[in-house]
């Protein structure tokens, strides 16, 4: 029983999740991440401590 449980949730979800992008404006998560992903390697370049010199 409980594979047929678990694949009809997975199921349902997927369909939803299709519905739901094909009739909203859902935003493109990936470009969202690597937005972010640059956002922070250019704060922490620049707030980086400096390299002690011997």
């Amino acid at each position: 029983m409980g594979l047929f449980s678990g694949s009809f949730k997975f199921l349902m979800g997927m369909g939803c999740g299709i519905y739901v992008a094909q009739n909203y404006n859902v935003p493109n998560v990936k470009k969202l991440f690597n937005t972010y992903v640059f956002l922070a390697k250019h704060l922490e370049e620049t707030y980086r401590k400096p390299k002690k010199e011997d």
